[in-house]
């Protein structure tokens, strides 16, 4: 009789296997808080997707834990993408938002990184969005020919970001004259540098691009797009930096593996070894949240474009990336810079 019990409870519990998960995870995240750090300075598009993000996804968590975002800026978002792999907690109460270059860094040879981007736990991005390279309409740089002859001073941030890999991959790669000034804490700054006239251009996101009012006040030149196939909510005018080369096959192995980033948008990420339940449940949560009309429409009105990528496909995204044959990955390390001898051709 006892036996026949035992069956009976755990039948029970095998067919409501999904309710009894629900209710876990419900259990864990009440009256919780959750952390939502943000790898940038305040103000920029970045900052501004997390914190619409913490305002929504909380309906969408078992539980409806509280989420407060936090902005832990430093080293092009690199700060935070260490404090993730090793210091934060790996419960699910941590989460964060850093650049899109950063989970490259490990295979092109990147300095002080201490994260394995295919141990991290990728909850996904908002949008998808091309980087551009801008100047000022009074610097000497007008169009992206000039930059074969003309010098032009870009704002950056630290290793990884866009704001900085841009300019020192295409120096190098296509030979374009940008003098890249170092140390500013977030785009942010460095569109207020441009306005003072310290330096003349940026290379970031186009989203973060359009906010500004050097934008919205038609006062930039926007130079390229810094990608393998025209972003259609960039002005068609705007040119590829492709453009620029004969386009070997060398050479579109080695852009292609430079500008893969951009297939991973904005990415949120969690540190590594998160209880499978967990990031299953910041997944779905974070691609309800991407679903709710609350949040595309808070959206359009900050004039984002919701363009959703899934943790899953950041995840396999990121395994392409890292077979990528050693001749390329060797190729692409030393134009950055990261590993010495000659580019292979």
């Amino acid at each position: 009789m006892l036996r026949l019990v035992s069956l009976l409870v755990l039948g029970g519990a095998l067919v409501s296997g999904a309710p009894a998960f629900a209710q876990s995870e419900a259990d864990f995240y009440k009256g919780k808080t959750v952390s939502v750090l943000i790898g940038f300075g305040p103000g920029g598009a970045n900052d501004v997707w997390a914190r619409l993000l913490t305002r929504h996804m909380p309906r969408h968590m078992p539980g409806e834990p509280a989420m407060t975002p936090q902005n832990m800026p430093g080293a092009g978002t690199l700060k935070l993408a260490n404090h993730l792999a090793t210091a934060a907690p790996r419960d699910g109460t941590v989460f964060g938002l850093i650049n899109r270059g950063i989970p490259l860094e490990p295979l092109l040879g990147g300095q002080n990184v201490m994260l394995d981007p295919q141990k991290m736990s990728w909850i996904g991005s908002p949008d998808k969005d091309t980087s551009v390279c801008a100047v000022r309409k009074d610097a000497a740089v007008k169009k992206m020919g000039d930059l074969r002859t003309t010098e032009v001073a870009v704002g950056a941030t630290g290793s990884g970001a866009d704001t900085a890999i841009y300019p020192e991959f295409l120096t190098e790669f296509l030979a374009m004259k940008f003098k890249t000034i170092k140390g500013y804490p977030g785009s942010n700054e460095i569109v207020m540098a441009m306005e003072r006239n310290e330096v003349q251009g940026i290379c970031v996101a186009f989203q973060s691009l359009a906010r500004t009012r050097l934008y919205t006040d038609r006062e930039l030149n926007i130079l390229f797009q810094a990608g393998l196939e025209k972003d259609p909510g960039i002005p068609p005018d705007v040119p590829l930096a492709t453009e620029l080369t004969a386009g070997s096959k060398a050479d579109t192995d080695a852009l292609r593996l430079f500008l893969a980033r951009t297939a991973l948008g904005r990415p949120f990420v969690a540190p590594p070894a998160l209880p499978p339940a967990r990031l299953e449940t910041l997944r779905r949560a974070f691609d309800a949240t991407m679903k709710d009309p609350a949040f595309s429409g808070e959206a359009e009105r900050l004039k984002l474009t919701v363009e959703p990528i899934t943790g899953e496909e950041i995840a396999r995204v990121l395994t392409q990336i890292y077979a990528t044959p050693p001749d390329v990955v060797r190729r692409v390390s030393q134009i950055l810079g990261h590993v010495s001898g000659p580019a292979a051709p």
